[in-house]
């Protein structure tokens, strides 16, 4: 596969060749969805809690005799049936986070990288590198690589004044190579990455 990198102002300066074995592989969406569950899961606290009727307050008399006053039997004003009462098959504090194999993980990154590339989604850039840290200037650098919708930048090496100025947009973000994730992948509408990035990202999964 050949993409066309261009430089900060949209203009092509070479093609590249891409390794198809990490960006033009057959997806697997069943490890895609399973890998984004597990970051999504991840992010979960899992604190939620509701009382059972042994937990609640109060209800230690019974309310009325068994027989004799035409109402139903109760034994506790804490049952599951009155108000104030504790609550049937509640949640319950528990960790939501679960384990996938190396394998899958790779596979997944491998299919999201192959989808963006294949969708004409994945803009190469010789290099990202912004003058100073506004934001006009990113929204400059979006304009001219004519992308719309939600960006993310993927650079080799640590680029401060990129990360400083996508980071008052709620379109735009920016990582390195070793965060990527299969979900910002999929979320992004548009995908630009430095050639650092590329080779960084190819030397890993090949």
């Amino acid at each position: 596969m050949k993409v066309s990198v261009l430089n900060k102002t949209g203009e092509k300066v070479k093609d590249l060749t891409l390794n198809d074995a990490v960006w033009n592989i057959e997806a697997n969406p069943q490890v895609l969805k399973k890998m984004i569950k597990l970051q999504l899961d991840s992010l979960r606290q899992g604190t939620h809690k509701t009382k059972t009727r042994s937990e609640v307050s109060g209800g230690g008399k019974k309310p009325w005799r068994q027989k004799g006053t035409g109402r139903a039997r109760q034994g506790s004003i804490r049952a599951t049936q009155w108000r104030g009462g504790g609550v049937a098959g509640g949640v319950t504090p528990r960790d939501y986070t679960f384990k996938i194999n190396r394998k899958e993980r790779v596979l997944a990154l491998k299919s999201a990288l192959s989808l963006k590339a294949q969708e004409k989604k994945l803009v190469v850039v010789d290099d990202i590198k912004l003058d100073s840290l506004k934001t006009k200037d990113v929204k400059s650098l979006i304009k001219d690589l004519k992308l719309d919708g939600k960006v993310l930048f993927v650079t080799g090496l640590d680029n401060e004044n990129l990360y400083m100025a996508t980071r008052n947009l709620g379109y735009a973000y920016q990582i390195l190579t070793d965060e990527i994730n299969v979900f910002d992948l999929v979320n992004a509408d548009s995908v630009v990455m430095d050639l650092d990035a590329v080779k960084k990202l190819e030397e890993v999964l090949k």
